[in-house]
């Protein structure tokens, strides 16, 4: 991906797209060398349910966020080692590895996405999984951390608002 910068992209991204996020989302922390995003959604489907439909990432995941432009070309492995990846006919991504998978309550991955990777940030994405009467409450939790040359302050509202989109779009995709 060729580009200015990599807060370029991410603000134009952001600003294209209109996204809406759930309720429940907030950058919990900013700082020029980390952040952490919380977004949380709440379903009618049971845990399991959800922890299924997160493995099923091309059902859900918008296609605008995405190097080839195409959700479909999106896949995950839910298992420790497992990857979320992408390929498409011009080349492949490793979006993140799955570092835990603990059935029906958490999948955790390392995964410094999009242009984070540029930046070579240690970055974590946590959907936890907990019921809540008939259905369940999803947590999507995401850390990143990296120099005080990289601005995550700046960045932080941008991708918070990108992994938000993502957290109601896998809600909407559970309770259809």
């Amino acid at each position: 991906m060729s580009t200015p910068t990599t807060l370029t992209v991410l603000v134009a991204a952001g600003l294209a797209i209109g996204m809406s996020v759930p309720a429940g989302a907030e950058v919990k922390q900013a700082t020029p060398d980390t952040m952490v995003s919380v977004n949380v959604a709440e379903v009618r489907a049971a845990p399991a349910a959800v922890y299924r439909a997160i493995g099923q990432v091309s059902q859900w995941w918008n296609g605008e966020h995405t190097w080839s432009g195409s959700a479909a070309n999106l896949s995950m492995d839910v298992r420790a080692g497992g990857c979320f990846c992408e390929q498409w006919a011009a080349g492949s991504v490793e979006h993140g590895r799955v570092i835990l998978a603990q059935q029906d309550d958490t999948v955790r991955l390392n995964a410094a996405l999009g242009p984070m990777q540029d930046l070579a940030v240690a970055a974590v994405l946590n959907f936890k999984l907990t019921p809540a009467g008939e259905g369940t409450r999803i947590e999507v939790t995401y850390r990143v951390s990296g120099t005080p040359s990289h601005g995550l302050d700046k960045l932080a509202p941008i991708v918070d608002k990108v992994i938000g989109e993502q957290t109601a779009r896998l809600a909407r995709f559970v309770d259809k």
